[in-house]
């Protein structure tokens, strides 16, 4: 209930007409009266008001949950390891369910993303979840940029909803957020260290996903070399400046259990489908001839723990570490790209303005530039004509001198050849009359 200010000069009298008593309606005006008026002197300008009706505003977290039970969750995972180290079956084993999954041959001749969603329920809440698998990971030869298409995709995925989030009309509410909340890194359980492409694949997405390490197939070493194999994969880590999502241990009722569980990383899994009976219960396991992994079992394996951290404590601080760290940073270096500025307060109509300005500025640049370029490669070509012209005209000159010698070699020819025929001629002539003047005297 709100007062108006009273005057402690006044009198105590006030018109209670005026007072707003549309929070409790059972008060009468004698009650009102009688809580405000109070005796001059007597704590003048202080009023107390008991309240006898409950207010109701600590349903507001009930409101949110109802709110958000009804909208439903979405949970995105990023499957990242080489081909055949287990990451279907662990996701099949962490869900207890069967996700349709293709096994991958090793001769891709590169990295690609697959992506497939499915709807889940527990108990009356539903989440979808988006499974991504890294598909050829670690199988070319070449694995120089096998890191390139994991972060594209990524970056995509927010790209994508920074577009639906500049749109005029958005619809955040029912939009199919696909961003990556958490990069589940698959590590050969090779006992040794990490390999190359582990680390700078690692170095490339820390600052766009939360990465949580774990050692696949951690029943093939002993559990000394486990340990070690954990504390060298860390060092590594540390050294190299990799960093890897944190549980928080801001929150008091999982505090303690994040900091102890932040200390197990990598966690060690093993992941399975079958189940197998020990003593009056079925479990899921893997028998082997010497025996049997469990893989609910904290001894055997840490798959208990990761799935405790994953889904159950921390899956919503994933994501709002995506939302409020690596999609904010994000979304700060392309608005940056876009001309937005944090240190300047200019508004968008200014900023645009800007930003335009300066893309004509550079259209005005490249213009001139290709004007400049178009009239050198022009001179040139005319250069090169004027050339190859006189080349020809050189040619034409040669071809003509040479034509005119050619032709007056044959001139000469044909006058000498005439000369020899009408000698020919006077001499055929002159043979005949000799024969004619020798027939006569014979007669």
């Amino acid at each position: 209930m709100i007062f108006p200010k009273i005057d402690p000069d006044s009198s105590i009298e006030t018109d209670v007409s005026t007072l707003d008593t549309s929070c409790d309606t059972s008060l009468s005006h004698e009650q009102i009266l009688s809580q405000v008026k109070q005796p001059r002197g007597q704590g003048a300008g202080m009023r107390a008001l008991n309240l006898t009706g409950h207010v109701g505003f600590d349903s507001l977290p009930d409101q949110l949950v109802n709110k958000s039970v009804a909208q439903g969750f979405c949970f995105n995972i990023l499957c990242l390891g080489e081909t055949g180290i287990g990451k279907s079956t662990l996701m099949d084993t962490l869900f207890n369910t069967h996700f349709d999954s293709t096994p991958s041959t090793h001769d891709l001749p590169g990295v690609k993303l697959k992506a497939s969603t499915y709807e889940l329920q527990e108990s009356n809440v539903r989440l979808k979840l988006t499974v991504v698998d890294s598909v050829g990971f670690g199988d070319q030869i070449n694995k120089e940029d096998s890191w390139k298409p994991i972060v594209d995709y990524i970056d995509a995925q927010f790209d994508n909803y920074l577009h639906e989030e500049l749109k005029i009309k958005r619809s955040l509410h029912n939009y199919h957020d696909t961003r990556i909340h958490a990069c589940l890194y698959f590590i050969a359980p090779t006992g040794h260290s990490l390999k190359a492409l582990d680390l700078v694949t690692m170095k490339k997405l820390d600052s766009k996903v939360n990465i949580i390490p774990v050692i696949a197939k951690a029943d093939t070493i002993t559990k000394a070399e486990l340990s070690k194999f954990k504390q060298k994969i860390m060092h590594e880590l540390t050294s190299n400046g990799v960093q890897i999502y944190q549980f928080p241990v801001d929150d008091d009722t999982v505090a303690d259990t994040n900091k102890t569980m932040n200390g197990h990383f990598p966690f060690a899994v093993v992941g399975s489908s079958d189940e197998v009976k020990i003593g009056n219960k079925m479990v899921k396991a893997r028998q082997y001839p010497w025996g049997t992994v469990q893989v609910e079992n904290e001894n055997h394996c840490d798959f208990v723990k990761l799935r405790e951290m994953l889904i159950r404590t921390n899956m919503e601080d994933m994501r709002e570490t995506t939302h409020n760290k690596h999609y904010e940073l994000f979304r700060k270096n392309k608005l940056q790209e876009m001309g937005f500025s944090e240190n300047e307060s200019k508004s968008l109509s200014e900023t645009y303005e800007l930003k335009r300005q300066q893309h004509l500025s550079e259209l005005q640049k490249k213009e001139d530039e290709m004007r400049q370029t178009f009239v050198i490669r022009v001179k040139e070509k005319e250069a090169q004509l004027k050339d190859t012209e006189k080349e020809l005209h050189d040619r034409f000159d040669a071809l003509k001198k040479k034509h005119a010698e050619e032709k007056k070699k044959i001139e000469d020819s044909k006058k000498k050849l005439d000369d020899e025929i009408a000698s020919f001629a006077q001499r055929k002539a002159n043979y005949q009359q000799q024969q004619s003047t020798l027939g006569k005297k014979r007669k």
